[in-house]
């Protein structure tokens, strides 16, 4: 798969230098995480938002969402968000914010 490293570097961008902050190759693609539970990532063209289960079916109303299904299900609360979606930093701003505020409710995960 890969990932388009602009992209990368533009959620790099916004993300900061949060609490927490990490970057792990998951998913074919580059995730971001925080406290070790995954907030975004960019797979191919495509931002990955997670959005948590209660804001799922909201989240795959707004354009260019879809579900993340890259096994072939959907993976409830991650969602897919075209480029178009985020062609724009506000954009990038209020997708990646949405998903750092649901991964902040999460417990931090252990470190093995």
């Amino acid at each position: 798969m890969g990932y388009d490293e602009g992209t990368a570097q533009r959620v790099r961008d916004v993300i900061g230098t949060a609490p927490g902050l990490s970057e792990r190759h998951m998913f074919g693609g580059i995730s971001f995480l925080i406290d070790g539970n995954m907030c975004c990532g960019v797979i191919n063209h495509d931002l990955v938002v997670r959005v948590g289960p209660q804001q799922y079916d909201t989240a795959l109303t707004e354009p260019h969402a879809r579900a993340m299904d890259f096994t072939g299900r959907p993976l409830r609360g991650f969602v897919y968000i075209g480029p178009g979606g985020f062609s724009d930093e506000s954009e990038l701003e209020q997708w990646i914010a949405r998903a750092a505020r649901f991964v902040r409710t999460l417990p931090p995960k252990k470190k093995l």
